[in-house]
């Protein structure tokens, strides 16, 4: 075991210098971007120059390090307090705090993102920081296994959000006391007073209520910040969570606008900051860092994997695809240690209980809180771990900032939405996932999946533990025979032509449900003499362009898109969309979809009154070859 000396502690008189550099780097920087939120970092600067003089444990030159604190700004429009203090840590220089905050190109933007080695998740939507956070305390206590504590600076804003109440709960349930939580309670939000003000014993009961051990102190006591740090890492806190409720004064430390109203996202003017500066002290230039983290413990071994037989189905079997996932997710966790799940209680349904069962020490029940499930995974994956998440399809919509926000934090998170479209039948529009495709489509750097059968479902399982950034897979509820062999491949932005010849007059693009009306369409349209092409296109996003165009090519533009979907952003939009981005301009296109609001119904009698079903999918066809017909 390597021994790390520990530097001598910061005295707190050294501290009370540093607090006045943070305040006066924020405004410094803010006022040379000429935007940012001088005031806001100004609230909490005494609390960070504590912590991270006196009690983060962190080796700024190794930002990876698998025994560092985790630092993560939940209020992140603060971000000229956390630029000040890597300035004051020495990784970030004056010239680059001065001449590259919120400017074009430069790393220090608006808001924290991870594009910074000593930032997690990137934050700025408000409620999100501490959700992220647990699913880092949840990989330190039970799948790391290391002693590193997660610091998460909250505005008091943000406690309205439902998130924050999400996360407590999770928090609680799962005895996250290496989470702590400062509260940066300064009364004022960006239009005036926050809903509970300074009201810092309404804020205490409800925390205390979602089982968080709660310490009220003065925000601007050094020494009472001091030890409430030191409380807050008291390993005999009964497995709670920590909130530190910080009493404080936004614009603290220059008169002009301490508590003053008006303030909020403004930097100071040229003259203002030369005056506040003067208040302050000046400009220092001191570099503290606080204490190294001690070394890695080895990490405690998970029960050996036991690869079991190869998930094989035979083909013509009838198996939901939902429940392939369940069986592909249980294999992939044999052969990969860093595969862990989550699941928003419906695990049953959704199939990630056999994941559960098999490996009950990385499965983690969020319940119906799908902000924190996904909030969840993101931390999980900040820590290395490859979660797959799932729910109903419809849910996601709930966590849509989230993983919109996981993006921008570059995570490989991976998202399964069940019970998709109005093929669920008698359970009604509201369990009926119809917005998801576009909803993640629409996602920077995303993949998205649909899998028709078993087989495919198993195989783009596998693929998606090692795609990067965000991909969903929505899997479908009822059980349809299997279409490929064992041993198919699938990569993903590609597709399957499961019906071709030199013949072919029309196309039919169908995906998961839709795709064995386009097969039972193709056999209707071969008694009529009329030879059709069907493919599968699993992959929506990447679009698999090139069979696309040489389809459209074969069949003179004339092409059917039938999707269990609303019509915007879908499948049909994915394939106009590829195909208008190669330059194909004759295009003839039906594209079928649910243009109405469902009820309740059986899957035939819903997937037939949305014009999905065989039927309408080979009339489509027939009119466009008609149209066709009748233009020579």
């Amino acid at each position: 075991m390597t021994t790390i000396a520990t530097p001598p502690r910061t005295s707190l008189d050294k501290v009370a210098d540093l607090a006045a550099q943070l305040r006066v780097d924020a405004i410094r920087s803010s006022t040379s971007a000429g935007s940012g939120h001088p005031t806001s970092s100004m609230s909490a600067a005494d609390v960070l120059a504590v912590l991270v003089a006196r009690h983060l444990r962190y080796d700024w030159d190794h930002p990876s390090g698998p025994a560092n604190d985790h630092l993560i700004f939940s209020k992140g429009h603060a971000s000229p307090l956390l630029y000040a203090v890597f300035k004051a840590a020495g990784v970030v220089s004056e010239e680059e705090l001065m001449h590259g905050y919120r400017r074009y190109g430069q790393r220090l933007e608006g808001h924290p993102t991870p594009v910074l080695p000593w930032v997690d998740v990137a934050t700025g939507s408000l409620g999100q920081g501490l959700p992220d956070g647990v699913g880092v305390a949840l990989a330190g206590k039970y799948l790391d296994r290391q002693p590193y504590r997660i610091w998460v600076l909250c505005g008091d804003s943000e406690l309205s959000e439902g998130s924050i109440w999400e996360a407590f709960d999770k928090a609680s349930y799962y005895q996250l006391s290496n989470l702590i939580v400062m509260a940066d309670v300064n009364r004022l939000g960006q239009r005036g007073e926050t809903e509970l003000g300074w009201n810092i014993d309404a804020y205490a009961a409800r925390a205390e209520a979602f089982g968080a051990r709660v310490l009220t102190i003065d925000g601007h006591d050094l020494a009472a910040i001091d030890e409430a740090l030191t409380a807050a890492t008291d390993t005999d806190a009964g497995g709670r969570p920590t909130v530190i409720l910080c009493k404080t004064v936004k614009g603290k430390g220059f008169s002009e606008v301490e508590n003053k109203n008006g303030w909020h996202g403004k930097p100071l003017p040229a003259d203002m900051a030369e005056r506040a500066i003067a208040e302050l002290g000046g400009p220092r230039h001191l570099t503290v860092r606080g204490p190294l983290p001690p070394s890695a413990q080895e990490t405690a071994q998970h029960a050996p994997a036991r690869p079991g037989a190869p998930v094989r189905y035979d083909v013509g079997a009838k198996v939901a695809t939902r429940k392939a996932y369940g069986d592909a997710l249980v294999a992939l966790g044999a052969l990969d240690p860093k595969v862990v799940a989550l699941d928003g209680e419906v695990s049953n349904s959704t199939h990630a209980d056999e994941f559960a069962k098999a490996y009950p020490d990385r499965y983690f029940e969020m319940f119906i809180a799908e902000q924190q499930m996904v909030a969840a995974a993101t931390g999980l994956a900040v820590r290395g771990y490859r979660p797959f998440a799932s729910t109903f399809a419809a849910f996601f919509t709930r966590a849509y900032d989230f993983i919109r926000m996981g993006s921008i934090s570059g995570v490989a998170i991976r998202l399964v939405g069940s019970h998709a479209g109005v093929e669920i039948g008698a359970d009604g529009p509201s369990q009926m996932g119809l917005e998801d495709l576009a909803m993640f489509r629409a996602v920077h750097g995303s993949t998205v999946l649909y899998p028709a059968d078993a087989t495919s479902t198993v195989a783009l399982t596998n693929a998606m533990a090692a795609n990067p950034g965000i991909t969903y897979m929505r899997t479908t509820r009822g059980g349809y025979p299997v279409l490929y062999p064992d041993g198919e491949t699938f990569p993903i932005g590609g597709s399957k032509v499961l019906h071709q010849s030199n013949k072919d007059r029309v196309t039919l693009i169908g995906a998961g449900v839709t795709l064995y009306a386009c097969l039972a369409a193709a056999d209707l349209l071969a008694e009529q003499g009329i030879a059709a092409r069907v493919i599968d296109a699993y992959s929506i996003k990447p679009i698999d362009s090139g069979t696309l165009r040489a389809a459209a090519t074969a069949t003179r533009g004339r092409i059917v898109v039938a999707e269990d979907h609303h019509p915007e952003g879908g499948l049909g939009s994915a394939v106009t969309d590829s195909l208008v981005a190669d330059g194909v301009t004759d295009l003839h296109i039906a594209r079928l979809s649910v243009r109405e609001m469902p009820g309740s119904g059986t899957s035939e009698e819903l997937l037939a009154w949305a014009g999905l079903d065989a039927d309408h999918i080979a009339t489509a066809a027939r009119h466009l070859v008609a149209e066709a017909a009748e233009s020579r």
